[in-house]
């Protein structure tokens, strides 16, 4: 891959960036071996340098203090500063081969990448490594950047507002109209159009604001929408930053496992996490520590994620954990403020040492984020019931005070609630049921289509059908990932199968070499054969012919030259049989060595082969393990998609809820509003009838029940007359003194009924109420002047006077004292009849 010109630095962030690259790092031995000759080379030197560097050091510290040795210091210095170039001109080269064979040193030298980039990245680097990292080289969204910037967002007066307060000390964005400041707003607002749910927040800024220092906007608006895609960036910026909560979730509890002292001293001060760690997780440190710093920390976020976050945090209160527990909340505060972000100014390497000496554990991590989701969601749940509770409690405050209202107006009625005032609304509903009746119709009518007015609009959107519709979606993809399960381990079968039958088939290059070794083979072995059959002929021709020889010495009866020389003769042919057989055995031995090395070359063929198939086989495994763990990759990715769907369909389900809970409270207050309506309509018609109703009906109305009244009288008079004359005569006589008006009302009346019970007491002043209520009917000042003023007193006498009534004489003394009212309300009517006309 070659280094695009468009990923030059616009600026460095700190001006000491060869530091961060002044120890390469120790290749391991799994490392080592993926390795060329020349990186081995390349390593090799830096570490060389790397000592001397430290040699150099060494003796200028142990040689500042001495003018006798300064120029030996200004040599070693010189050299040092030689070794810096050399170093910094290897440093370059490796990173250039890193960036050029990208892919590869991802897939095989992973582990050595790792710690490259937790050495540090060199600054002119940073631009091209960190599009690498992020997958952000070939974007689609890069293409829409320039019509982003014509389009107006919501969110640009925060963004200008805010830019003035991103790096205010730094050259690239000094002055309001600075080429930083302007960059860093469009990036802003091209990204707030993109993802509209989060908008803009203000810790983003100082991200991209460190991308910038580094590339240009485009490049740093698709690094920004990476990092918000796939680091969990766009979770912790939203309205709700519920991956904050999470992130502080974590934070507190492995401040609690590793710290415990000073998470009880922070707890005893009230020195809550999100006090001092909300900053870290929002902005990378990029507001807490100097800028070369946290450059360091963020080229490790961009390779591993948020778990550097939590050692360096870890790491930087583990440094401080002495001097904190000393200080109070004020203290503490000023001392993160001010001490510990220049701490590790001269030697950020310390800080990473130190952050990745903190113990981590990511499946603890993933029970603690489930946990976390377990408790937000039961959360949610007692806050929806909260608010419906305050809702109907709220409801139930307004209809006691209605019902209150009611019943204080009801109260206050003058005359209270007597009979005639029954009998006359009783008169007035008469009149007026066909109205009522008509309106009543009309009102409920009114009702019934609010009502289903209601009902369809809760069935539009909240009804059950949507809530079954969103675990339809659960379950579909549910199943979507329990198949893509299904396919992944066929894959895997399929897989293992095809690796089996590979290497059961022979390769056909190497078997066609292997028959012709082999052809080869059999041809020296029977050339060998063959000589060795020629070898036993020989030897057997010699042996026929040495018993031919040493058969017939026998019959020789010669001379003894010629036995001498037959004896010789005979040696020499046992010589030549020993020769004949040794060369023999040679040949024998020759050819089993023959055989022994034509073995030996199939073995090693075989060998050769094997390795062969082991190294195609292990780069099948490791082509296999790739695809693994891009399938395992595809199925986390399937995870948090699920994942994420579930949060969204409980969250809509939460809002239909909580919608749900808003309409009912809406209809029971609109509910309210109708009763209240309907009271004070009814109360508006009554009041009215009873004020304006005719005189004229009025008064015939009263000579109906008066006449009504006597008639009653006149039939229990008639009834009861034998039985009650004497005391018909006596109760006449007294209510004859007792209705004169005089100062002494009454007087009569209690000494002649001095022997009624209490029912009669009771009907008695009954009519005694009855008389007043009469009293009360007729127009004012005649009540004052009727023949019935004077026996109504006080309501003491009367009480005093209900009290000696007793039972026999209170049906008589009821109907004279009814018929002599009624005589008495007759002229009464009739005078103020008259004036009326």
């Amino acid at each position: 891959m070659s280094i695009p010109s468009s990923s030059s630095p616009v600026l460095s962030p700190d001006s000491s960036s060869h530091d961060a690259v002044l120890s390469a790092p120790a290749a391991s031995p799994a490392d080592s071996e993926n390795l060329s000759p020349d990186e081995l080379e390349l390593l090799a030197k830096l570490e060389e340098q790397n000592r001397l560097l430290e040699a150099d050091s060494k003796s200028m510290r142990s040689m500042s203090g001495s003018r006798r040795n300064s120029g030996s210091s200004l040599v070693s210095s010189s050299s040092a500063s030689s070794n810096l170039s050399h170093l910094e001109e290897d440093t370059w080269i490796l990173w250039g081969r890193i960036v050029n064979e990208w892919e590869e040193w991802r897939r095989k030298k992973d582990k050595l990448l790792k710690e490259l980039i937790r050495k540090g990245i060199p600054h002119h680097f940073r631009a091209i490594v960190w599009q690498l990292l992020g997958n952000a080289t070939d974007m689609p969204v890069k293409n829409q950047y320039s019509e982003l910037l014509k389009m107006s967002s919501p969110c640009e007066k925060l963004i200008r507002r805010d830019i003035a307060r991103t790096y205010p000390e730094h050259e690239f964005f000094k002055g309001q109209d600075s080429l930083g400041q302007e960059v860093l707003f469009n990036v802003m607002k091209a990204y707030s159009l993109v993802d509209r749910e989060v908008g803009y927040c203000q810790g983003s800024a100082f991200i991209v604001g460190l991308l910038l220092m580094q590339m240009p906007e485009e490049e740093a608006f698709c690094v920004f929408v990476r990092l918000m895609q796939e680091y969990r960036l766009r979770e912790l910026f939203k309205p709700s930053m519920a991956e904050l909560g999470l992130c502080i979730y974590q934070f507190e509890y492995l401040l609690q496992e590793q710290l415990p002292e000073l998470n009880v001293h922070f707890r005893s001060q009230s020195f809550h996490t999100s006090m001092y760690a909300s900053s870290w997780f929002l902005t990378l440190f990029l507001t807490f520590l100097p800028l070369p710093v946290a450059t360091r920390i963020f080229d490790i976020f961009m390779y591993e994620g948020l778990e550097i976050i939590f050692r360096v945090g870890l790491a930087i209160l583990q440094y401080n954990q002495t001097d904190l527990i000393q200080l109070d909340m004020e203290g503490m505060s000023q001392h993160f403020q001010k001490v510990i972000p220049h701490q590790f100014d001269s030697c950020p390497d310390k800080l990473i040492l130190r952050a990745y000496q903190v113990k981590y554990n990511p499946k603890r991590m993933k029970k603690l984020e489930k946990e976390y989701t377990t408790i937000k969601n039961k959360e949610m749940e007692e806050q929806i019931e909260i608010k419906r509770l305050r809702t109907e409690n709220r409801l139930l405050k307004q209809r006691i005070e209605t019902l209150e209202k009611v019943r204080y107006g009801l109260g206050f009625q003058p005359g209270q609630v007597t009979r005639a005032q029954e009998a006359e609304e009783n008169y007035v509903i008469k009149r007026e049921l066909a109205v009522v009746r008509q309106q009543c119709n009309t009102a409920s009518e009114s009702l019934e289509k609010a009502q289903d007015t209601i009902r369809e609009l809760q069935q539009q959107k909240y009804t059950e059908q949507f809530v079954s519709n969103l675990q339809t979606q659960l379950e579909q993809s549910r199943l979507r990932e329990a198949e893509l399960l299904g396919a992944l381990k066929e894959m895997q079968d399929k897989v293992l199968d095809l690796e089996k039958r590979s290497s059961c088939l022979p390769d056909e290059n190497n078997v066609v070499a292997l028959q012709e070794e082999v052809k080869q083979m059999k041809l020296r072995e029977l050339e060998t054969l063959r000589s060795f059959r020629e070898m036993q002929e020989t030897v057997t021709e010699l042996n026929q012919r040495w018993q031919v020889t040493g058969g017939g010495g026998g019959h020789w009866k010669e001379s003894p030259k010629k036995n001498a020389m037959n004896e010789l003769q005979d040696k020499l042919m046992t010589v030549r049989l020993r020769e004949a057989q040794a060369q023999a055995e040679l040949r024998e031995v020759k050819l089993k060595a023959l055989q022994l090395e034509s073995q030996n070359q199939i073995n090693s063929k075989l060998i050769g082969r094997n390795d062969q198939e082991r190294s195609a086989l292990q780069d099948r495994l490791q082509m296999l393990a790739n695809q693994n763990k891009a399938l395992q990759a595809q199925l986390n990715e399937m995870k948090r998609k699920q994942a994420e769907s579930d949060c969204k369909s409980k969250e809509e389900v939460m809002a239909v809820r909580l919608r749900e809970a808003d309409s009912m409270a809406a209809m029971a207050e609109l509910r309210q509003r109708i009763a209240e309506l309907e009271i004070q309509k009814e109360e508006g018609l009554i009041q009215g009838q009873l004020n304006h109703s005719d005189s004229r009906q009025y008064i015939s109305q009263l000579r109906d029940q008066i006449t009504e009244l006597k008639n009653e009288v006149g039939h229990t008079h008639r009834h009861r007359h034998t039985r009650t004359h004497t005391l018909s005569d006596i109760t006449a006589q007294s209510l004859e003194w007792t209705l004169k008006p005089c100062n002494n009302q009454g007087c009569g009346i209690v000494e002649l009924f001095s022997s009624l019970t209490a029912s009669g007491k009771k009907l008695f002043f009954i009519l005694v109420v009855l008389h007043q209520m009469l009293r009360s009917l007729l127009p004012e000042g005649r009540g004052q002047n009727s023949p019935c003023a004077g026996w109504v007193g006080s309501r003491m006498m009367l009480e005093d006077f209900c009290a000696k009534l007793t039972e026999p004489h209170v049906i008589h003394v009821a109907a004279v004292v009814t018929t002599r009212l009624f005589s008495q309300f007759k002229s009464s009517a009739t005078s103020a009849v008259r004036d009326l006309h």
